[in-house]
């Protein structure tokens, strides 16, 4: 497939990096490292086809959530000699994680037209910035309520892995920051140059803006007690299912006084919640894995691959080769 490579401000990818204070090392580190190995084809770090910069209005060192300093390369430069700035978040807990230098530095980029993305809670910033109004935001699951409680008139959204329209973006963290510059890679370079980037970092392959973020804990939907911590035993317990009146028993009730909490509560019954469960695991393995669908069924707690496929079927309509297959082509159009 020919590339559709998109115009750069100076014939190769330049990106500005604003740290939070206490950001994510993690996701600075897979974002700027995937750049990094897609820059240069003879692994000596050059950078023949993109360009960093960490920016800062004091210059002084960065502190991470998990201690490692890192120190800025630039000041708050002409914003417009970047294609992006990727504001990289951290705790949520850190009290003021940019000074207001940095955030009319962000405003005047917008005005610039310049493309912002968020990774990890960066996303935050942007939106204390307001420049997140017109655009809908994708956070990790776990910070999904706090972004709907101070931003309530943002739209956010906690499935997707990371999306990116022309103007804006925003990023889960962890890992999807490698495929979010992954797909910056292969817009602006080439596809040749995400997959030596990918290979060197011994990624399979990059995530697309369509791949679910791993399943949201079931148990944080439920405000009861025994309900969350019954739930939550069963996602712990997948590959060896516990019997419902053992997790009953665990939680001080009978089997029954279980059933009619899960009735009432979660309008389903244990087993058919725990089923889900399974299920789900069991979709994330067939879209992310090669494994076999008996190895796959196994762990899940399903004792063959055909009891497996026909409870798979019953739920989702088609087998579970079926879903594979049809995952892999649309992951390869």
């Amino acid at each position: 497939m020919k590339s559709t490579m998109m115009a750069t401000v100076s014939g190769r990818l330049n990106i500005g990096f604003v740290l939070a204070r206490s950001f994510t090392l993690s996701a600075f580190s897979l974002f700027v490292d995937t750049l990094r190995l897609a820059s240069d084809d003879t692994d000596k770090s050059g950078r023949r086809f993109a360009d960093w910069h960490v920016l800062s209005s004091k210059g002084n060192l960065i502190g991470s959530s998990c201690g490692i300093q890192v120190a800025p390369t630039s000041g708050l430069v002409d914003p417009t000699q970047f294609d992006y700035i990727v504001v990289v978040g951290g705790l949520l807990n850190c009290e003021n994680p940019v000074d207001e230098e940095t955030l009319a530095y962000l405003r005047r980029a917008a005005a610039k037209k310049v493309r912002l993305i968020g990774v990890c809670t960066g996303t935050f910033i942007l939106a204390e910035a307001g420049l997140m109004a017109k655009h809908e935001t994708c956070v990790s699951w776990l910070h999904y309520d706090a972004f709907r409680e101070r931003f309530p008139d943002l739209a956010v959204r906690a499935d997707r892995i990371f999306q990116l329209d022309r103007s804006r973006g925003s990023c889960a963290g962890g890992s999807s920051a490698a495929d979010m510059a992954a797909h910056i890679v292969r817009r602006h370079i080439g596809p040749s140059a995400e997959r030596n980037a990918l290979e060197v970092l011994q990624i399979d392959k990059a995530r697309t803006h369509l791949d679910i973020q791993p399943r949201r804990p079931l148990s944080t939907d439920y405000d009861d007690t025994r309900l969350r911590a019954v739930i939550l035993m069963m996602e712990q317990n997948i590959e060896e299912m516990l019997p419902i009146s053992k997790m009953a028993s665990a939680v001080g009730l009978s089997r029954r006084q279980l059933e009619r909490l899960f009735v009432e509560k979660a309008k389903s019954t244990p087993s058919a919640v725990y089923r889900r469960i399974r299920l789900e695991r069991a979709r994330h393995l067939l879209a992310r894995t090669k494994a076999p669908l008996i190895e796959i069924a196994v762990a899940v707690g399903f004792v063959n691959a055909s009891h497996f496929s026909r409870v798979f079927r019953s739920v989702y309509g088609q087998s579970a080769a079926e879903w594979r297959s049809t995952i892999g082509t649309s992951a390869a159009a």
